[in-house]
């Protein structure tokens, strides 16, 4: 199973590459495959590449059901 996880980006630089923010940990992506993803915004970030764009909303729906899952490990 594969799992992609929400990320803040809080900055970008100039080879697509992005700091993403999961709210305790900072991490460097790959843009690769969204190139259009901007700082501020929230991907789902999986195998170190942002792979899509999220609304906060989105993001937020998940990392809820991500932390309700948690629950039962």
């Amino acid at each position: 199973m594969c799992l992609a996880i929400p990320g803040k980006i809080i900055s970008i630089d100039g080879e697509l590459m992005a700091e993403v923010d999961y709210g305790h940990v900072q991490n460097k992506v790959s843009l690769k495959l969204s190139p259009d993803a901007k700082c501020g915004q929230w991907v789902l970030v999986h195998a170190g590449f942002a792979v899509q764009v999220l609304d906060e909303d989105e993001a937020q729906e998940t990392l809820a059901l991500l932390r309700e899952l948690a629950q039962y490990v």
